[in-house]
């Protein structure tokens, strides 16, 4: 049984059957079906089904972000602006897709050649927990507006969204079987992976599991697309506006309670103005308010699980340990529920976890770079690379910096890292493989075909 838990109180919310192995075959099956005829369907009828859903989430917002809120924590005013970017990006496809996958004319020396955009078919999606619905959206969009059919196994502490996730494609009158939720366990997973009516699979998630799945996927030899997990260096340089950094660091070293893939995890600093960026930026953290995730003047929540909660206690315990300084939080509260505070660990150095690892929730860790040149060397020596930022206002030597020195997915200059339907989103190194969003998203699971006319 799947069993939701308040993390901010400890109680049970909700339970859910695990599909059989016999439902799990047939809703394969039915989805396949589904899909021979969807692939057929006119762009202009799937932009109009798109547009629906995102009318969908913006009528039923509320309720769908008391649902996250419930699940996993998050704090109000963050969820109701989860369900909106949802709908942001069904309007983004809905108004785009259609051109993003025209016909391409090429010259050649044939009579006429050109290159097509179809869908693959069935596409399995591995979601988390943290963002239970944007995660989903932004991979179902596209995917759907290609022509692909969906499948989700969402995260286990998340069920109750994904089941609204399959209700909100039918009410907006989705085929009943073109997206569909899979409620099973993360070691039921290989066998839908090795289904022959499976033809690609995409994962957000942890390193560990992001290469499960692209083990599995090759032995297959079905295409994957990798979002995994992220420490993104934001660089403090020291012509930086220090007001605008100290503000941008802390808005994104906790949004969603510290738990996001792109959120600020490694403050780079540069010596000449450590302590200066130090200070502010410690003041801000003080002043954000953590508690009841209902209650919009708070800026936190809980985290997910206690589980979770306590191996990021372990990580910072053991950084302080081999020498960080704690200069805020760094304590579990004597109260039920998933809570921690807002945590800076100073003087981070390599050898410690805050230094090797993700930290995946509300602790920043703070590293002291000679220059600006040590500052890049840092940032580039971990084994992720999903986003980055820099804070200076020489925009031009920013800009260099941010096209030619930062090894990343993306790299944001005086802002923190964000995704945007306009734009790819994901990662290099053991961040993962592929992009979301964009044009480029779309055409992640579609064969691109070759025609040649003698």
């Amino acid at each position: 049984m799947f069993t939701s838990i308040n993390p901010a109180t400890d109680e049970k919310i909700g339970e859910y059957k695990p599909h059989s192995k016999s439902q799990v075959e047939s809703i394969i099956q039915k989805t396949h079906q589904e899909w021979e005829n969807w692939k057929s369907t006119p762009f202009s009828f799937r932009s109009v089904l798109l547009e629906k859903t995102a009318s969908v989430l913006i009528e039923k917002k509320e309720d769908l972000s008391l649902l996250m809120v419930q699940e996993m924590g998050k704090p109000i005013k963050q969820a109701r602006s989860e369900i909106v970017k949802c709908a942001w990006v069904c309007r983004y496809y809905a108004e785009n897709g259609e051109k993003f996958l025209q016909p391409e004319r090429v010259q050649t020396d044939a009579r006429s050649s050109y290159i097509l955009y179809q869908p693959l078919g069935v596409v399995l999606a591995v979601m988390p927990w943290n963002f239970p619905f944007w995660q989903v959206f932004r991979f179902a969009v596209p995917a759907l507006m290609a022509g692909n059919a969906g499948l989700l196994k969402h995260a286990s502490n998340a069920m109750g969204c994904a089941m609204a996730i399959e209700n909100i494609f039918e009410e907006a009158g989705f085929p009943p079987n073109i997206f569909r939720t899979l409620r099973i366990k993360g070691s039921k997973v290989s066998p839908v992976i090795e289904h022959q009516l499976v033809k690609a699979v995409t994962l957000t998630g942890s390193v560990e599991a992001g290469k499960a799945v692209a083990q599995k996927a090759g032995e297959q030899l079905k295409k994957t697309v990798l979002e995994l997990g992220g420490s993104d260096p934001y660089l403090i340089l020291e012509d930086a506006d220090l007001e605008l950094a100290a503000e941008k660091c802390t808005t994104s070293r906790l949004i969603n309670n510290g738990q996001s893939c792109i959120a600020a995890k490694r403050f780079i600093v540069v010596e000449k103005i450590f302590e200066k960026f130090q200070n502010l930026f410690l003041m801000k953290m003080k002043k954000m308010q953590m508690g009841d995730p209902h209650d919009e003047n708070n800026d936190m929540g809980p985290q997910a699980t206690v589980k979770l909660r306590n191996e990021l206690h372990d990580q910072v315990t053991n950084s302080i340990e081999k020498g960080a300084e704690c200069l805020l939080g760094g304590t579990i509260p004597e109260k039920k529920g998933a809570w921690y505070p807002p945590t800076i660990l100073s003087e981070v150095k390599p050898g410690m976890p805050a230094w090797e690892e993700e930290l995946f929730g509300p602790v920043a860790a703070i590293i002291r770079a000679k220059d600006t040149d040590d500052a890049i060397r840092i940032a580039n020596s971990s084994k992720f690379g999903l986003g980055s930022a820099i804070f200076s206002q020489n925009h031009q030597k920013a800009i260099e910096l941010a096209n030619h020195k930062l090894e990343a997915g993306c790299c944001f200059v005086n802002d923190f890292v964000k995704s945007d339907p306009r734009l790819p989103f994901g990662g290099i190194k053991q961040s993962g493989y592929g992009r979301e969003l964009s044009h480029h998203g779309i055409r992640e699971f579609v064969n691109i075909k070759s025609v040649w006319i003698k």
